[in-house]
């Protein structure tokens, strides 16, 4: 029996929070594995989506009949803007028949406003994150999450996470090699495990003091090196007190959680680029491979070498 996923879409709705997770789901369909896709809005006909394409071909939730996967798609109007009954009643009635839901980026709002998450551990687009958390208190938000699963509903980050998570869908369903073929296919990772950052140090805006801005260029630089509090503020020429606040006003976190987040992303260039786990621990500054590993845990749940296994499969081989 073909696996039938519903979108709910509403005016507004991000073009690829829809065709994104859509698209994973045809390749897989032409690797073998077909799903059914269907479209689904309060009122059905035609949707508008952010970008002004139109959408056609939508059903009620009534005229959708059997609903495997629910996956409730985001749009900027969710978070700023009351919800609409219509959109709440749709989703409520799709996703109470599905074995799985799931949401991208916004769309957790609706779970959320629906009490479907309350309990549960989600995540949404990093920006939204503070009022997600704030509007529903009962929802355990995980704002650097790319996607998270509680049971029978997995919550995604912004937009493209969209993508990795249909991936991790298509891989419950028909194994890792399917997904690793999509994913091949759309040129894009298998997916970046769903405890990974939404966010990058080596992105991180440039601050505006400019003996933060020179330190953090020289801790990209050379991430190895000394970088210890004490180090850092005599390199800066300040108290390691005003250091610490430097850092949190104007990163949000501390210069041990900022320097440790540089580690760890320099160790996962080099276990790609084929270096050992204990070459990567030492060259990135985490030192051991125990070290390596607890980070590893932390921050991405995930070992260095299963990491490193995920992501390179995704490369072809030549020859």
């Amino acid at each position: 029996m073909t696996h039938r996923v519903g979108f709910v879409v509403f005016d507004g709705v991000t073009m690829l929070d829809v065709s994104g997770p859509a698209e994973v789901l045809h390749q897989a369909g032409l690797a073998g594995h077909p799903y059914e896709l269907v479209l689904i809005s309060a009122s059905g006909g035609q949707v508008t989506t952010s970008t002004g394409m139109p959408l056609s071909g939508v059903v009620t939730a009534a005229e959708a009949g059997r609903i495997d996967t629910a996956i409730v798609s985001g749009g900027d109007r969710l978070a700023e803007r009351p919800l609409d009954e219509g959109l709440l009643a749709t989703t409520r009635a799709v996703a109470g028949g599905a074995t799985r839901v799931a949401s991208v980026c916004t769309g957790a709002f609706v779970l959320a406003e629906l009490g479907l998450l309350d309990g549960r551990r989600a995540t949404t687009h990093w920006r939204h994150a503070d009022v997600l958390a704030r509007r529903h208190p009962r929802v355990r938000v995980e704002p650097d999450a790319i996607h998270v699963r509680d049971g029978r509903f997995i919550t995604s980050a912004g937009i493209s996470a969209g993508i990795d998570l249909t991936l991790a869908l298509v891989e419950d369903d028909h194994g890792a090699e399917t997904a690793r073929r999509v994913a091949r296919e759309l040129v894009v990772f298998m997916q970046r495990p769903g405890g990974q950052s939404q966010f990058t140090a080596a992105a991180t805006p440039p601050p505006r003091n400019d003996v933060l801005r020179v330190l953090i260029d020289s801790v990209l630089a050379d991430p190895a090196a000394d970088h210890g509090l004490p180090a850092m503020a005599s390199a800066a020429a300040v108290s390691t007190r005003h250091l610490t606040r430097l850092f949190h006003t104007e990163l949000g976190t501390t210069p041990a959680r900022w320097v440790e987040r540089v580690r760890l992303e320099h160790a996962q260039r080099l276990l790609l680029d084929g270096h050992s786990v204990t070459t990567a621990a030492r060259d990135s500054g985490l030192g051991s491979d125990e070290t390596l590993r607890r980070v590893f845990d932390r921050h991405l749940g995930i070992t260095p070498t299963a990491y490193r296994r995920r992501f390179a499969t995704t490369i072809p081989q030549s020859g």
